[in-house]
């Protein structure tokens, strides 16, 4: 799933070389290093796969098609065709990623009876008459889900083993998001299985979609808000002065020609100004507001005391 070797000098490891192997001597001395930075990687000497795992898709696709259309009354085709593709006893090195990837290309609704799905290809059969270049031709132009996962995982291998970590950096890690064209890609939705894994998918979920559930799809690049006036990083909003009074008395001074012009209202030089609310306003030549006179309160008779 993740990790690759690596041949570096024994005085600078990579990081995450968890495995190495060094050469004898003369110098300089190499070490041969299994970088895997998820973790996932597992050597065995002399191991094979476990007893509950069926043939490999890339190394062993035509018995691992034998023993998915051979078996096709087990119970694991009762579940969905996202879940069934990850059990190992018959799709052995399919994972998340994979399995969306091919639903995708086939256009298969990730919650269709896995059983549904795979009894088609039972039925279909290429012409007798077809020569074998015409059949693989057929093949190439138009693959079944089981083709496709032994081609599309082939695929991966063939960007050069850059594998989809970043940990080669991410001028490696951008071939493989290239090369994406469902798994996490913006548009798609996505909902979780029964084991708790998400699937991404475009449609229909399928008949078999867990009740209740939403499906959340990922923004498309293109909904999110364009640039202001064709600037990528558009200026904060200039904030007003505060109101308070500390905050005031630390404000500089603002010259003449700094001041801004407030529509319609001109300019009078010898008009008085009068201040209104904290704010420096210019009154209107031959007009002067009311002034408000303080009403007496009469004194209370119970206390004797007037109302200020």
């Amino acid at each position: 799933m993740t990790g690759s070797f690596q041949l570096a000098p024994a005085e600078a490891l990579p990081p995450h070389a968890h495995l190495r192997f060094y050469t004898a001597s003369p110098a300089p001395r190499l070490a041969l290093c299994f970088v895997d930075i998820r973790r996932f990687g597992r050597w065995d000497p002399g191991g094979k796969w476990q007893q509950d795992r069926g043939p490999c898709v890339l190394l062993e696709y035509e018995q691992f098609r034998e023993n998915v259309l051979q078996n096709l009354a087990d119970k694991a085709f009762n579940r969905p065709i996202c879940e069934a593709l990850l059990d190992q006893r018959f799709f052995n090195g399919i994972g998340n990623y994979l399995r969306a990837e091919i639903l995708f290309r086939l256009r298969i609704p990730p919650f269709e009876k896995a059983r549904t799905v795979l009894e088609a290809l039972q039925r279909h059969q290429p012409s007798p008459e077809l020569t074998l270049s015409q059949k693989i031709r057929a093949k190439l132009q138009n693959p079944d889900l089981l083709e496709l996962c032994h081609s599309v995982p082939k695929e991966v291998v063939q960007l050069g083993g850059k594998g989809y970590g970043s940990e080669h950096g991410e001028e490696d890690f951008a071939a493989f998001r290239a090369w994406l064209q469902c798994y996490s890609m913006p548009g798609m939705s996505s909902l979780r299985d029964r084991n708790g894994r998400t699937i991404w998918f475009q449609g229909d979920p399928g008949p078999l979609a867990p009740k209740g559930a939403k499906s959340r799809k990922k923004e498309s690049q293109k909904t999110q808000p364009a640039p202001v006036d064709g600037m990528e990083n558009p200026p904060p909003p200039i904030k007003g002065p505060s109101k308070t009074p500390g905050a005031q008395r630390h404000l500089p001074e603002m010259t003449a020609a700094q001041q801004p012009e407030r529509p319609g209202l001109q300019h009078d030089p010898g008009a008085p100004t009068v201040l209104e609310k904290g704010r420096r306003r210019q009154a209107i030549a031959g007009q002067q507001r009311p002034r408000k006179r303080k009403v007496d309160t009469p004194s209370e008779e119970s206390g004797g005391m007037a109302a200020s």
